[in-house]
């Protein structure tokens, strides 16, 4: 467990310049703070039934603490940093692979009601523009960018960078 928080801080300290020291990362990052709290959550959440309810009240309380909601059915990876943090929102059916970078405002949302995978997955090593919005079961994918205000209602190929509404490929 303190592995994975020393990797987190590392993280965060490595891909924002405005960090000044590893402490203040520790006790002054909301997204660093959510993602922690998504993790407990989504150990409850696993556990069935009976942790379900507690995981979704500790999703409720980390959003009320940070401005990040993180359903605790969701999947993180290892080294998801969430810089700035507020207003983010990662639906129940998201999958987030390792490394991956977002910023404020991101949306990885669903297009259908069904009990189906309805929210996007992004691989590795992807980044997330200020107040992206993903939406449905789509793949980002690995080492892709999106840019911040874009709409993504498709794939995104690795390696590539999409901007727009909606968003189209630029590179």
């Amino acid at each position: 467990m303190f592995t994975r928080v020393r990797e987190d801080i590392r993280a965060m300290y490595e891909r924002d310049p405005a960090a000044k020291g590893l402490l203040e990362v520790l006790l002054c990052y909301p997204g660093l703070h959510a993602v922690w709290g998504y993790r407990l959550a989504h150990r409850l959440w696993n556990r069935g039934r009976g942790g379900r309810l507690v995981a979704r009240l500790i999703s409720h309380l980390m959003r009320w603490l940070t401005g990040v909601e993180i359903h605790p059915g969701a999947s993180l990876g290892r080294r998801v940093t969430i810089d700035h943090g507020t207003g983010v929102v990662i639906g129940e059916t998201a999958e987030i692979g390792d490394d991956v970078h977002m910023y404020h405002g991101v949306t990885l949302g669903g297009d259908t009601n069904e009990p189906v995978k309805r929210h996007p997955t992004v691989e590795d090593g992807a980044q997330l523009g200020a107040n992206a919005t993903l939406l449905g079961d789509i793949t980002i994918g690995e080492d892709a960018a999106v840019g911040a205000g874009s709409v993504v209602t498709g794939d995104v190929e690795p390696g590539a960078t999409v901007i727009g509404v909606p968003a189209e490929r630029v590179d």
